[in-house]
């Protein structure tokens, strides 16, 4: 990598991200306020337990899930984090605006997670751009998404008074969309053919896996940390009976799909999440075990044959080059769900115990957040396109060396104790 370009990108990333951090600080310090001052009310401090379990799928989770690739496991797990730390914040800020009283933003552990799940949806469109963008692009594309997602969120839940409960379209559709649409804006012909760096290894299948394994364990956690307190136990039974049913489907499809019956871990490490993607919508709905299993169970067939067959039709078709398949985790599962609830609405089945969602908003939902997404996405996808923002050429796509200092780049050993001190001076 040229020295100019690295000089560069580090005075462009460096003052970009100070330049936010500092103008989020004053914001909080004049809109952020604690939830209240009285005592705080025992069933609130029951919700931690969810906010650690959504945490840790937004840390560890979506990170470690994509470090698939052989070159590029810092930046997944890095600009991951990067992300989740600047988009938790933003997020606080977007969804507050439209919930504030007295001119204040008053914040709890409900908040928190509502702050999380909006950092959801960036990294999942940061799947469809992995190994192509650099860290200034998703900074700014992180505050553009969140804001444009805080926009659809409020016109879902309070306008259109639809139930996405575990925000199969809210977060998982409209993440999956806003990505796809930044992805062909974004669409580079050069890689066209492939990239060397665009594989994985052993190892680096066996760190995404990790990922696949806390997702999993935890979505439970996710489709239900927001869900009335009485509702919850069946958001929490829909979702594992859900997941259950997909990962077998999955792992069959899988199989019956490629040469010689073998598994392909692609397969693996994201078709078995997409029964807890497609259940959302519908998590704490009255859709029985059978019901939630059911959706799994076509989520799983979906999302492998997505893999299998639509990712490199948009590939070489539509010019969309989806680098992790968030189109068959996220896309597809979460149009799956918002349909499930249009069905679930038809047939009235309850949300509460004594109310079924509306067919026709559950729909309108569901177009609203697609075209929503589409739009915002492709507008992200100009923004980002714009030559000053440190773009990496072709040739250094999903590679760390470009924006790390890595073992196979350094060519010496890291010093330690004085002579540390002395060659930091």
């Amino acid at each position: 990598m040229p020295s100019a370009f690295a000089t560069n990108m580090r005075f462009k990333f460096s003052i970009l991200a100070i330049f936010l951090e500092v103008l989020i600080i004053i914001l909080f310090g004049i809109f952020v306020r604690y939830e209240n001052n009285q005592p705080i009310q025992k069933d609130k401090l029951l919700l931690y337990p969810f906010f650690q379990d959504v945490h840790v799928m937004i840390f560890v989770g979506f990170g470690f899930l994509m470090t698939f690739l052989k070159k590029y496991g810092f930046s997944s797990v890095g600009i991951n984090m990067l992300i989740a730390a600047l988009g938790l914040q933003w997020g606080t800020l977007m969804q507050g605006f439209w919930h504030m009283k007295e001119q204040k933003i008053n914040i709890g552990i409900e908040s928190m997670i509502n702050a999380d799940f909006s950092t959801a949806t960036v990294l999942i469109s940061f799947g469809a751009l992995l190994g192509k963008t650099s860290p200034v692009q998703m900074l700014i594309m992180t505050i553009l998404e969140i804001t444009i997602f805080s926009c659809n969120e409020h016109l879902v839940v309070n306008v259109l008074r639809a139930t996405d409960t575990g925000a199969s379209m809210t977060i998982h559709a409209f993440g999956a969309y806003f990505g796809l649409a930044a992805a062909r804006v974004l669409y580079r012909p050069g890689l066209k053919e492939g990239h060397k760096n665009e594989e994985s290894a052993y190892h680096s299948d066996m760190f995404a896996m990790i990922g696949t394994l806390f997702l999993w364990l935890f979505w439970p956690s996710f489709n239900s940390a927001i869900a009335h307190p009485d509702l919850q136990q069946r958001a929490i039974i829909n979702t594992y009976f859900s997941m259950a049913a997909c990962t077998l489907t999955a792992f069959a499809l899988s199989s019956l799909v490629e040469h010689r019956g073998k598994l392909d871990m692609v397969h693996i490490q994201n078709a078995t999440l997409a029964g807890g993607v497609a259940v959302g919508s519908c998590a704490d709905m009255s859709i029985y075990p059978f019901g939630a299993m059911l959706i799994g169970s076509i989520a799983g067939v979906i999302s492998v044959i997505g893999f299998k067959f639509l990712t490199p039709f948009f590939s070489s078709k539509l010019k969309i080059h989806d680098t992790c398949g968030v189109h068959n985790l996220h896309g597809l599962p979460g149009l799956l769900g918002g349909l499930a609830s249009i069905i679930a609405a038809v047939a009235h089945v309850k949300w509460r115990e004594t109310v079924s969602p509306s067919a026709p908003m559950q729909a309108a939902a569901l177009g609203c957040t697609i075209g929503i997404a589409l739009v915002g996405g492709a507008f992200a996808g100009l923004v980002l396109n714009l030559p000053f923002l440190g773009q990496a050429p072709d040739e250094n796509c999903y590679d760390d060396s470009v924006y790390w200092e890595v073992g196979y780049n350094r060519g010496v050993i890291r010093p330690s104790g004085s002579a540390a001190f002395i060659a930091f001076y």
